[in-house]
């Protein structure tokens, strides 16, 4: 017999008026999605989908849950949307937590109600190799076409003010079944790690993300989430 699962779907790294941002599954793992994980997040087609454990509180000042993330073609051992969307959705459930455990290691959260914004910390190396595309001029990043991207992660990008740290990007990765990321918080870890800097970032038709170094190849991440709908699927 059939039976349905329900997937939350929230858009992550929104603008300042709730507008744009990369949607994201979320749904909650189960013995009916045990196994099925890769076939469930093939079929939804978004860039990442995150499936959540419970939530577990192993000390008095740590509150955490476990978290897997796929693409449509593999499993990620980190992902900066997943990662901030994840956390903001379970503030919103009434079960906040200060770590998020991947695959990748422990994954620190915080949030600023005030901004509406939602950070997440993970080291550099976490983030998969890109291959950097640095361009003149926004115009040009956004002239190119994601068909001419075959295989591999490529991120390109160009200063909209590189003395305020403002950057424009795209990022394209065939090989995770992405053809366009509408916004990528492990490329904006990396490229933060690459460039020495802290960065606000515009990324796809209008994603708004903001990065901080905080040491040791470590960089916070944060943005916007909000939600979207919620999709029932058939399994």
């Amino acid at each position: 017999m059939a039976e349905t699962i329900e997937v939350v779907v929230v858009r992550v790294f929104a603008d300042v008026n709730g507008a744009y941002g990369n949607e994201l599954g979320i749904v909650r793992s189960s013995a009916l999605t045990a196994g099925r994980e890769q076939t469930i997040a093939t079929g939804l087609g978004f860039s990442e989908t995150v499936f959540v454990d419970a939530v577990d509180a192993p000390s008095a000042a740590e509150r955490a849950a476990s978290i897997r993330i796929f693409t449509p073609a593999r499993e990620l051992p980190f992902a900066g949307h997943p990662s901030v969307g994840t956390a903001w959705w379970l503030a919103d459930q009434g079960t906040p937590v200060n770590v998020l455990r991947e695959k990748a290691g422990d994954v620190e959260v915080t949030t600023d109600d005030e901004a509406a914004m939602t950070w997440v910390t993970a080291r550099a190396d976490w983030a998969p190799d890109f291959a950097w595309i640095p361009l003149p001029t926004p115009a040009e990043v956004d002239a190119l076409d994601p068909t001419s991207f075959t295989d591999g992660h490529h991120y390109a990008y160009a200063w909209i003010d590189e003395a305020s740290g403002r950057l424009r990007s795209r990022m394209f990765a065939p090989e995770m079944g992405i053809a366009e990321d509408e916004a990528t918080g492990a490329a904006a870890v990396r490229v933060t790690a690459e460039l020495g800097r802290d960065l606000r970032i515009s990324q796809g038709a209008g994603s708004e993300l903001v990065t901080e170094r905080a040491g040791d190849d470590r960089v916070r991440v944060g943005g916007r989430t909000v939600f979207d709908r919620v999709q029932r699927v058939t399994l």
